[in-house]
């Protein structure tokens, strides 16, 4: 999994881990969905979907006892910088909605970059595995157009030239949006001055987004998604 998951008490497990821990009793109103049967669908369709695409990694963390998931499978194609990665989340103790997202990662770096919607099922109800998979497709298709933006994105970032006090003043902008905390705001200024990753040295914009997807690997798991698709959308219109 991307580093966030393990910054905030999560621990890797195997897929089949994930058949391992209980699952919460179904009520009137309430069916709970399985980490290991969800894992498993989304890497079927995944596939099914995305035929034209090498599944690379595929990774599952847990937390709180194993009442929450948190997974990302990463695809590529025919680009060396960026692939394709689905993320997607659950939980056993209704601490958060079942949730997954199609977006871009930066290899370089293991950072996302999600330009599609996050989308959210918020209710387990006796149809949840139908609406699910309705979910999962119609998201997974528009995939491959998010992807392709993503792409002409980073290549349009990458001509965009910033000093120090552009940076700032978006470092600033972001901190004003509530998109990065006051701490990351700190590891988003190191991270631009003193870049971890070489392909980063570059003075633009693509290096600066990247500063700030580093930064995010520390957001609670709960909000990782939302907060990528904000600093996405944001860095890239303003």
């Amino acid at each position: 999994m991307n580093e966030l998951t393990l910054h905030r008490g999560g621990n890797l497990v195997t897929k089949a881990d994930l058949d391992l821990v209980p699952l919460p009793e179904t009520t009137d109103s309430y069916l709970p969905v399985s980490h290991y049967h969800l894992a498993d669908k989304l890497l079927t369709i995944s596939q099914d979907l995305l035929s034209d695409y090498v599944l690379l990694t595929e990774h599952y963390a847990l937390a709180r006892s194993g009442n929450q998931l948190f997974a990302l499978l990463n695809f590529q194609k025919d680009h060396k910088e960026l692939g394709l990665s689905v993320a997607f989340r659950n939980s056993y103790d209704r601490s958060m909605s079942l949730g997954l997202a199609i977006g871009a990662s930066v290899f370089i770096c293991d950072n996302l970059a999600l330009s599609g919607d996050v989308a959210v099922m918020k209710k387990h109800t006796k149809n949840v595995w139908n609406g699910l998979e309705d979910l999962a497709i119609s998201t997974l298709y528009r995939a491959g157009k998010n992807f392709q933006k993503v792409i002409a994105d980073a290549d349009r970032l990458k001509t965009i030239p910033m000093d120090n006090r552009n940076a700032f003043e978006l470092m600033g902008y972001l901190f004003g949006q509530d998109i990065i905390s006051p701490r990351q705001v700190i590891m988003v200024k190191d991270e631009w001055l003193k870049p971890s990753h070489e392909e980063f040295q570059a003075r633009n914009k693509w290096s600066f987004f990247n500063a700030v997807t580093e930064a995010l690997k520390s957001c609670p798991p709960v909000s990782i998604m939302e907060k990528h698709k904000e600093a996405y959308s944001t860095i890239i219109d303003v």
